[in-house]
């Protein structure tokens, strides 16, 4: 049995804040799914009371604040009249006061989950309660993330769209909610990005080029030899570079998935890492600086094509596949999960191929 009495804090004004406590704690009535002893009731009465007035002020507002205890008190304790079907719609309402944006803040755990939140939040600024979701607000939600106004990628709204069903899902195996909305609006669909990279002969023109930033260029050509991020390349341990029977590997973490890489490297590659140490970074080289030291590289090569740090492991998978590489392998060099998202780079090498059949001409 929970115990409701009425008690009074001392706030700011010479006034007192009228609020509910209990014991034991119960569940948090205005939905933050935590337990309470508390529930301010938003009445205050006057701390010391002169005029009679002020003294009829105080004891309407105390009274007020004994017909609300009562109130919860019953309904706290006397569950046992309602039947099964009252007590499940009773339940059903409590979970739809529960704050949406509040629970997917504390399901998001990436930085992109962070973006997907600041976007939720700027479509509903007023809060959303789970009683306020339905098929046609999570269409609405849709519409905001592809309106050209919001100036947001369709990449990127295809991620926090799909976020946003996940977290759905969620709610409803939680019970949260009652229809499982995830399944109710689709998702949107992918679009395939340009992955822009580097010949071989264009990849030599680098190679033969002075770079402002001789680290940068180290690591540019480091990731075109091996296909590592340069999130990966950045944060390269010495102690992460392994030399064993069969030559040179690279153990490390991925940045991106979490998942643990042995990924072998070329000696060539491993020559560009420079002189071996015991312990520390491989390359000392601030982000900041990256994006306007490579664009003067790639220009003066002669390269016009527009070439980010990333087109470096588009080139890696390209070459290894238009080599002979067969698709498999070159997947798990990546550290990919999925077959699938690989099978980009092979349709890359399939349009070089008819190209490359196009070359010869005859005239008949």
């Amino acid at each position: 049995m929970v115990k409701v009495k009425v008690r009074k804090k001392k706030i700011a004004g010479g006034r007192l804040s009228l609020y509910l406590d209990y014991y034991p704690a119960i569940l948090d009535p205005n939905g933050s799914g935590k337990l309470t002893r508390r529930e301010f009731l938003r009445l205050y009465i006057n701390e010391k009371p002169t005029t009679v007035l002020d003294k009829e002020y105080n004891k309407q507002q105390e009274l007020l604040a004994e017909q609300k205890r009562i109130n919860r008190e019953n309904e706290l304790n006397k569950s046992e009249v309602y039947s099964d079907f009252e007590l499940e719609r009773l339940k059903v309402k409590q979970q739809g006061e529960k704050d949406f944006l509040a629970y997917f803040e504390a399901c998001k755990s990436q930085h992109m989950d962070t973006a997907a939140l600041i976007h939720l939040q700027n479509f509903a600024p007023k809060g959303l309660k789970f009683a306020d979701l339905n098929e046609k607000l999570c269409n609405a939600y849709k519409d905001y993330l592809t309106d050209p106004k919001t100036s947001i990628k369709k990449s990127s709204a295809k991620v926090y769209f799909d976020r946003f069903k996940r977290v759905l899902r969620k709610g409803y195996k939680e019970g949260y909610l009652q229809t499982d909305l995830s399944t109710k609006v689709q998702t949107l669909k992918s679009e395939e990005a340009k992955k822009e990279y580097l010949t071989l002969e264009e990849l030599q023109l680098l190679v033969d080029t002075d770079c402002k930033n001789p680290s940068l260029k180290r690591m540019a050509l480091f990731s075109a030899l091996t296909g590592l991020r340069w999130s990966d390349i950045e944060k390269l341990q010495w102690s992460e570079v392994v030399e064993g029977k069969e030559g040179y590997t690279v153990h490390y973490t991925q940045k991106k998935t979490q998942s643990v890489e042995v990924h072998p490297i070329s000696e060539q590659a491993y020559n560009l890492l420079g002189k071996p140490l015991q312990h520390g970074k491989v390359f000392n080289y601030k982000y900041s600086t990256q994006k306007g030291h490579l664009k003067k590289w790639i220009h003066a090569a002669g390269i016009n094509k527009d070439i980010t740090f990333h087109c470096f492991r588009h080139t890696y998978a390209t070459l290894q596949l238009e080599e002979g590489t067969d698709l498999l392998t070159v997947s798990k060099m990546l550290g990919h999960k999925n077959l699938a998202t690989t099978q980009v780079y092979a349709k890359i090498v399939d349009k070089t191929k008819r190209a490359a059949a196009d070359r010869i001409v005859l005239k008949f």
